[in-house]
C-alpha cells in the first residue's frame, strides 16, 4: 500500500506539469506577440495549447528584423532565456552573424535583490551567520544580473574582497523552464527542416550543461584557481585569488581588484601601445603555452590597475585546447595569412564534423573569395570579426560542425580583436605572433621530444606500413572467398526506405482495423454476448478499429509523411 511519499512526489509531478504547461502557453503569446505567431501556427504547437484566439504583434515586431525580434523575445521571456542568448552569442558557429549581433547586445537589466535575501543564501551555504565569517558587507551590490549579485565585502583577516551570491529560487525557475526548453526543442526537430548541422536538442541539451556549471561556483572557482596558477610570476597580468574557505555551491568570495574598465580607461593618462601589447601577450600565452583561455573577454571583464597591469574578471566560460589543437591553430593560422584556401579548407575539414560528405573544392574556392578581402599587416586594415564569422558560417553552410571550443575561441578572438582596435590599433600582430609560431613549429618538428609532430608522424607512418600488407590480403582473401561487400549510403535511399516502411505499417494497421470492423459487423448480427442487449465483443471490435485507424493517421502525420515546416523559407517571409 502506497504510503505519504509517493503521493506526495506524485502531487509535486502533477503540480511540475502543470506549471511547465502553463509556462509554456507563456511562452506561445510572448512569442506571437513579438511576430512569431506563423511558426507557432504551422508547427501545431497552438493547436497543441489549444489556443484559439489569434495574437496579434505589436507595433514594434512588425517594423524590426527577425534577429531583432529574436533577441527582444528572449529579453521578454526572462533570466533562463536571456542566458540561452548570452550563451548562443559566444557560438557565432550556431547562428547567423545578424543574430549573433543582437545576441552579444543581450544585458540582464533585473534589480537587485535586498541584502536579507543575500544574508540568507550566506547562512545556508555556511551554516553561520554573515558577520560572523566577514568583519562587513556592503549593502549595495557593485552589480546586479539575472543568475547572481556582487557586494563588496571585507574578511575577518581585514582582505578586501568581492562576494558574488546566487539569486534565491533561480535554480528552480532554471529548472522549469529547461524542462519546457527540452520540450520545445523536440517540437522543433519534429517540424523543421533545418536541424542537420546543430539539432535543437543538442543545442538545448548544451546549455543545460552550460547552464549547471555557471551556477555552480564551485565550478568558477576552479577556473579562476587554474587561471591563477597560470599566471603566478607574470607582471602585466593579475588574476583575483579565491577564497575557498568562503566558496560554496552558491556563494563565491574573491579577492577585490581597484581598478578602471578598460573601456573607461583614459587613454592620456596611460601607455596604450604597452597595454594592447600586454593583452595580445596575454592571449597567446593563453593559447599556446596554457592551453587554458578566458572565453569571454569582453572589456567589462578587463580592469587596468596601477602600473598599466590588466586584471581579469569572470572566468564562469574559459576555453580549453590540448598540444595538437594548437598545432592546428597554427597551422590555420599560417595558411590564413599565406592566403592558402585549400590548406584552410582541408584544416577546417579536418577539425571539423562534417553532417554529410562535403564539396571541398567549393568550400576551397569560397575560402578564397573570403582570404582576399582581407589581411594586411597592421591591425587597423584587419577585419578579423568579419573573417572569422564568415568562415564559421562557411563551414555551417557546408554541414561541418565546428567543436565547442574553436567556436569559444572565435568568439574570445573577436572580443580582443574590438579592443585592440579601439585601444591601439597600428599595432603589428604578426611581430608578437612570430615567436609563438616558431616555438610550436620548432616542438612540432623536434625528434628529440616524444610529443613533437614529426615523432608522432613516423609513428604513424610505420603503423599504417605494418597494417597496410594484412589489410589489402585481407581484401584479396575477401574477394577470392566471395565475402567481399561494399556498404553504399545513400539520403535519398534511407528516406525512400523510410517511407516504405511507414506505409508498410499503415498498410498493416489499416488491415488490422478492417478486420474489426467485419468482427464487430458479424458480433452485431449474432449477438452471442450481450449486456443490457449491447453486444460486447461487436463494441469491442468498433472501439478497436477506431484505435487502430487513429494510430494510422496518427503515423501518416507524424511519422514522416507530413511535409516539415522550412524555418528559412518562413523567415524570408517575414
Amino acid at each position: 500500500m502506497p504510503g505519504p511519499l509517493p503521493r506526495a512526489k506524485l502531487r509535486r509531478v502533477i503540480r511540475e506539469t502543470f506549471q511547465d504547461l502553463n509556462r509554456l502557453r507563456q511562452i506561445a503569446v510572448i512569442a506571437a506577440r513579438h511576430g512569431f505567431a506563423d511558426l507557432l501556427e504551422r508547427s501545431g504547437l497552438w493547436r497543441l495549447l489549444g489556443r484559439k484566439e489569434a495574437v496579434e504583434p505589436t507595433p514594434e515586431a512588425r517594423r524590426e528584423s527577425v534577429a531583432r525580434r529574436f533577441r527582444s523575445l528572449l529579453n521578454d521571456l526572462g533570466p533562463t532565456f536571456i542566458k540561452l542568448g548570452q550563451v548562443m552569442s559566444t557560438r557565432a558557429d550556431l547562428l547567423p552573424a545578424e543574430f549573433i549581433e543582437e545576441l552579444s547586445n543581450l544585458q540582464d537589466n533585473v534589480p537587485p535583490f535586498p541584502l536579507e535575501e543575500a544574508y540568507a543564501q550566506i547562512r545556508s551555504s555556511f551554516g553561520k551567520e554573515p558577520l560572523e565569517i566577514f568583519r562587513s558587507i556592503e549593502e549595495t551590490p557593485l552589480a546586479a544580473a539575472s543568475i547572481a549579485q556582487v557586494h563588496r565585502a571585507v574578511t575577518l583577516e581585514g582582505d578586501e574582497v568581492v562576494v558574488k551570491v546566487q539569486r534565491p529560487g533561480i535554480s528552480e525557475r532554471i529548472r522549469a523552464d529547461l524542462s519546457v526548453l527540452h520540450y520545445l526543442a523536440r517540437v522543433l526537430e519534429a517540424v523543421i527542416e533545418e536541424v542537420g548541422v546543430y539539432t535543437p536538442t543538442g543545442i538545448v541539451e548544451e546549455f543545460d550543461r552550460a547552464i549547471h556549471e555557471e551556477l555552480d561556483f564551485l565550478h568558477e572557482g576552479a577556473n579562476a584557481r587554474a587561471m591563477y596558477r597560470n599566471h603566478e610570476g607574470r607582471e602585466q597580468v593579475r588574476i583575483p585569488k579565491v577564497y575557498e574557505e568562503l566558496t560554496s555551491r552558491t556563494v563565491l568570495t574573491m579577492e577585490f581588484l581597484k581598478g578602471t574598465k578598460i573601456s573607461q580607461v583614459d587613454v592620456q593618462k596611460h601607455d596604450r601601445q604597452k597595454l594592447a601589447r600586454a593583452i595580445l601577450e596575454a592571449s597567446f600565452r593563453q593559447l599556446f603555452e596554457d592551453g587554458l583561455f578566458h572565453g569571454d573577454p569582453h572589456p567589462g571583464n578587463i580592469l587596468v590597475l596601477d602600473g598599466d597591469v590588466l586584471g581579469l574578471l569572470d572566468f564562469g566560460v574559459v576555453g580549453r585546447i590540448t598540444k595538437q589543437m594548437q598545432d592546428t591553430l597554427v597551422s590555420l593560422v599560417l595558411s590564413i595569412a599565406l592566403k592558402d584556401s585549400e590548406s584552410v579548407a582541408r584544416i577546417l575539414y579536418r577539425v571539423g564534423v562534417p553532417d554529410s560528405r562535403a564539396n571541398l573544392v567549393g568550400f576551397r574556392n569560397d575560402i578564397e573569395q573570403i582570404l582576399n578581402q582581407y589581411l594586411p599587416s597592421t591591425l587597423g586594415g584587419i577585419n578579423a570579426q568579419n573573417l572569422l564569422r564568415d568562415l564559421l558560417d562557411l563551414a555551417v553552410r557546408y554541414r561541418i560542425r565546428i567543436p565547442k571550443e574553436y567556436a569559444i575561441l572565435s568568439r574570445a578572438a573577436i572580443s580582443t580583436e574590438g579592443i585592440l582596435r579601439t585601444l591601439y590599433p597600428e599595432m603589428n600582430i604578426r611581430e608578437i605572433a612570430l615567436p609563438y609560431a616558431k616555438k610550436l613549429l620548432a616542438e612540432r618538428y623536434d625528434p628529440t621530444h616524444l610529443q613533437g609532430g614529426l615523432m608522432r608522424t613516423l609513428l604513424r607512418v610505420q603503423s599504417i606500413a605494418s597494417d597496410l600488407p594484412m589489410q589489402l590480403s585481407q581484401i584479396m582473401l575477401d574477394l577470392e572467398s566471395g565475402k567481399f561487400s561494399v556498404t553504399v549510403r545513400s539520403d535519398q535511399l534511407e528516406r525512400t526506405n523510410s517511407n516504405l516502411r511507414s506505409l508498410a505499417v499503415i498498410a498493416f494497421l489499416g488491415l488490422l482495423a478492417c478486420g474489426f470492423i467485419v468482427g464487430a459487423f458479424i458480433s452485431f448480427a449474432s449477438q452471442p454476448w450481450t449486456v443490457g442487449g449491447v453486444p460486447v465483443l461487436g463494441v469491442v471490435g468498433a472501439v478497436a478499429a477506431a484505435g487502430l485507424f487513429g494510430a494510422a493517421l496518427t503515423w501518416y502525420l507524424f511519422g514522416g509523411g507530413m511535409r516539415k515546416l522550412s524555418l528559412k523559407r518562413l523567415l524570408k517571409k517575414r
